[in-house]
């Protein structure tokens, strides 16, 4: 059982493919037609949503700097996500993202603290010590640890090597094990 003590002053960073939406393995989500929510996501925002003060996406997409895709496509992407989520009463505060290639020297890509660190530039009141960031691979949990935030990993065929403090089947799983706290 998680003791976290979390409340309303928590914000909650996700990571999106392989969290919020199903990835897909050895390419990008280019449009909406190729993005399809896991299963109870938009209940589990709608959840954190009224938990949380601030819900943050932080995702790398270096899909736009190989030319696959565009930042416009990213972004009706992100507001076709909002659509959905806000029907079942979820809300997204922001969405982060890191277009770089990982080989960029000047790169702002998970788990580099680049997103987390702009997320509470324009929101002051992000207090890491009191931030959640759940992922599926290990950058993720890595870019959690690194802003001193809780980790939660959504098991996936990633492979383990950074342990993260939780680790659960879903964004709803842990939905449910947080609401008895």
């Amino acid at each position: 059982m998680l003791d976290w003590k979390i409340d309303s002053t928590w914000t909650l960073f996700l990571d999106r493919d392989g969290v919020i939406n199903e990835r897909k393995m050895g390419g990008y989500i280019e449009n909406t037609d190729e993005l399809t929510l896991l299963q109870g996501v938009p209940e589990a925002i709608a959840d954190f949503t009224s938990l949380f003060s601030n819900i943050f996406v932080v995702t790398n997409q270096q899909g736009i700097s190989k030319n696959i895709m565009t930042t416009c496509n990213l972004i009706e992407i992100h507001s076709y996500i909002d659509v959905i989520l806000e029907k079942s009463g979820g809300k997204i505060t922001k969405y982060y993202f890191a277009p770089e290639l990982k080989s960029d020297p000047d790169s702002t890509r998970k788990p580099l603290p680049f997103m987390g660190l702009k997320a509470k530039e324009e929101f002051p009141e992000v207090n890491f010590e009191k931030s959640i960031m759940i992922g599926d691979t290990d950058s993720d949990i890595l870019f959690g640890k690194n802003l001193g935030m809780k980790t939660v990993r959504i098991k996936t065929i990633e492979p383990i090597k950074i342990e993260a403090d939780y680790t659960c089947l879903s964004l709803m799983e842990f939905s449910k094990q947080i609401a008895h706290l």
